[in-house]
């Protein structure tokens, strides 16, 4: 029988992470999956609050010892899926709760699609039952999901609830690590569905308890988070990249339309332009190397 890990990233939000928990181990599919918990290095007691879960033959908790950021952490825990012969792995935030039947229906479109696909991902929804914005998929880099009604196919997709098969791992190699926060995902995904079809699966269902239903936006964002977004605009250079020409002219154009509503609608203007001015000349120097797991044999 072939084996799933999901692999779920917390740090100090135990109260989530014991929900998320509860939402795994109550899918219609669970006799296939382990848990595979990515602690990055928690202080508000994190291990002593899901001990009762920990317990469980297919719960693991594994502390990174550090903070190595929502990047550092799938990488780490996608690595530790592959290198213990997983044969499917399934990503997510502890904010991240699956309806009972996410992981089946990846399953049925897995049997479906006859594995021919680089990764699958779930419609997302907000606590209040609508789409959730910052999970949208892309379809290109210039459009949105709009139809989340039907199977489509996509080339970016977030890390909540998204499902792919260990042998593409061991193609495309890990996430980038060094990113520690922001566009990891999209940049994982899109070296992705460069090499393979990947497919949003409207019937596979998880909520996303986020704090908001508004993706991270730099005009709007409370001075003391604003410096993270130094991350974003570095990443995103890498991120696009790999597109070639027209990847460069999507994020000039992308910036520049930033610029504009930082000069139209934010507070803090200098302090904001010189993020993006220095992320993004960050990111032209910016070459993080692709790691690739160990393979291991039963």
């Amino acid at each position: 029988m072939k084996r799933t890990a999901a692999i779920v990233v917390t740090y100090n939000r135990k109260e989530l992470l014991k929900e998320n928990i509860e939402k795994l181990l109550a899918q219609s599919f669970k006799s296939r999956l382990d848990i595979i918990i990515i602690d990055n290095a928690s202080t508000d007691g994190t291990k002593e609050y899901v001990g009762s879960f920990i317990d469980k033959k297919e719960i693991k908790y594994i502390n990174t010892g550090e903070n190595l950021g929502g990047a550092g952490g799938f990488h780490y825990g996608i690595k530790y899926a592959v290198e213990n012969n997983y044969d499917f792995v399934w990503v997510m935030d502890d904010d991240c709760m699956p309806k009972e039947k996410a992981l089946e229906e990846f399953y049925r479109w897995d049997k479906k699609l006859n594995g021919k696909y680089g990764f699958l991902s779930s419609k997302v929804l907000w606590k209040d039952g609508s789409i959730c914005t910052m999970n949208v998929q892309k379809e290109t880099k210039w459009k949105r999901l709009k139809n989340f009604d039907r199977i489509r196919q996509i080339q970016y997709a977030s890390f909540v609830s998204l499902f792919l098969k260990s042998e593409t791992v061991r193609k495309v190699g890990l996430p980038y690590k060094d990113f520690f926060i922001w566009a990891d995902d999209w940049e994982y995904t899109r070296r992705i569905s460069k090499r393979e079809k990947c497919y949003f699966i409207p019937s596979s269902i998880a909520d996303h308890f986020s704090g908001s239903n508004v993706g991270a936006d730099i005009i709007t964002s409370p001075k003391d988070r604003i410096d993270r977004f130094n991350y974003m605009y570095r990443n995103d250079v890498v991120l696009y990249r790999q597109d070639g020409i027209e990847g460069r002219i999507y994020l000039g154009i992308r910036n520049m339309v930033h610029r504009l509503r930082i000069i139209l609608k934010a507070k803090d203007k200098k302090r904001k332009f010189e993020i993006i001015r220095k992320g993004t000349k960050e990111g032209k120097k910016f070459f993080p190397e692709i790691e690739y797991p160990n393979l291991k044999r039963d």
